[in-house]
């Protein structure tokens, strides 16, 4: 800001002395006084070459002049400019010139004009004020042009750079330091700006640090719920062998039922907690198509699938991770449709299509994009019913992670996911 000042007033001072000068110069011409002497030695020379007017150019006087002979012929004109309205003396009387005679005797030669005197200062003036003027428009351009570059470097690039700070910084770029200048207007506004980015920088770093502890934390826990659910299911199946009473093996059934929708619960938050922190592993191997009549056979627990042929390939998955989609999706046709579920295969370009097809009520047609994301849940038949939003969106992410896809898939007969399972 004091730099901003002190050019303003520099500038301010050479307006005022341009000005003053202007002013000067106009107010120091004078009148311009008749040189007596001068033109009577014009006149002098004059009359004695009045017969040879040629040879007066090779005088050299201070003043221009006329020269006609007794019959107003033009003998003589030092300047064809001045005189060129002048044919005889009366013209030069009505133009405020001077006139004298030559005479020789009593024998009238010719007479000598001269020019008005106060034209010649108010020429003298004007040549002095366009060469002033001339001047001070050159100081005031370059002025200008000094001005202009200072508002633009001290003023215009800061605050650009400012806004391409704020820019970086609405992008969450907190990387970036703000270029600091004390000579511009914005030096201690800049230092603030950076001293801001430093501190939402801090801020997001503690921020980041205590969501991946809460992750871990989620992570954690979800492992170790898995111990004691996968044992109630193995207690859950040697009770349903050797109890023979109806009731109870119903009951059994239940809890059996219940804690698998729980081990997928505890599955889904795991693989959603490992997603998060960048951990969720995926390692595909060449395995053949026929595990996965297998593993539809381990999650149809309710024996409702029907499942078509499957083509004999080799195709490229994680045993573990496809399991747990197939998995998810079965798990889901249970909780939503409780229908026949159809399961059939067929190639599909580089893919293993398999199609899992329930005829339940299906979902809005304008929600399928949304099926996917982390945390939707449909609206038709998700009221009352236990759920998290995770299950279809770690299948596709699963999917995505074997190079492979997840659609779905709903029409008036129900809902189906298609799974896109690359071949080896």
């Amino acid at each position: 800001m004091k730099g901003f000042r002190r050019f303003f007033i520099y500038f301010t001072i050479l307006l005022i002395l341009s000005i003053s000068l202007l002013i000067i110069v106009a107010g120091s011409t004078r009148y311009v006084q008749i040189d007596t002497i001068q033109l009577n030695d014009i006149v002098q020379t004059v009359k004695e070459n009045i017969d040879k007017p040629d040879v007066l150019s090779e005088y050299d006087f201070d003043t221009d002049y006329l020269v006609l002979g007794s019959g107003n012929e033009r003998l003589y004109s030092s300047s064809d400019k001045t005189f060129d309205k002048i044919n005889v003396p009366l013209d030069a009387v009505r133009e405020g010139m001077v006139t004298m005679t030559v005479n020789d005797g009593e024998v009238f030669l010719g007479t000598v004009i001269f020019p008005n005197p106060s034209k010649v200062a108010i020429s003298r003036i004007i040549r002095r004020l366009t060469l002033v003027t001339i001047l001070t428009v050159l100081v005031m351009l370059i002025s200008y042009i000094t001005f202009i570059y200072y508002i633009n470097r001290n003023i215009v690039k800061p605050f650009n750079r400012m806004k391409e700070f704020a820019g970086l910084i609405a992008q969450g770029n907190l990387d970036e330091p703000l270029i600091m200048d004390q000579n511009n207007i914005f030096g201690a506004f800049t230092e603030s700006f950076d001293i801001m980015r430093e501190e939402l920088k801090a801020s997001r770093q503690r921020e980041n640090e205590l969501k991946m502890k809460e992750k871990e934390l989620v992570a954690s826990l979800s492992h170790d719920l898995k111990t004691p659910v996968t044992g109630i299911r193995a207690i859950c199946g040697v009770l349903s062998v050797k109890v023979q009473d109806e009731y109870v093996k119903a009951k059994i059934e239940n809890i059996e039922q219940k804690t698998e929708e729980i081990n997928t619960l505890v599955s889904d938050l795991l693989s959603s907690a490992l997603d998060d922190m960048g951990e969720m592993n995926v390692n595909p191997t060449e395995e053949t198509s026929d595990i996965l009549s297998t593993l539809v056979a381990e999650h149809d627990i309710h024996g409702k699938v029907t499942e078509g042929e499957i083509p004999s390939c080799i195709i490229r998955v994680d045993k573990n991770r496809i399991s747990q989609v197939i998995g998810n999706v079965i798990n889901n046709s249970y909780k939503y449709a409780d229908t026949r579920i159809d399961i059939n295969y067929r190639f599909n370009g580089d893919y293993l299509e398999m199609k899992i097809k329930d005829y339940g009520e299906g979902v809005d047609p304008n929600e399928i994009g949304f099926l996917t994301n982390k945390f939707y849940r449909g609206k038709k038949n998700t009221a009352g019913k236990e759920g998290s939003g995770l299950g279809l969106y770690i299948s596709s992410e699963l999917m995505k992670k074997m190079k492979g896809q997840l659609i779905c898939i709903s029409d008036k007969e129900g809902f189906e996911v298609m799974l896109m399972i690359p071949l080896a």
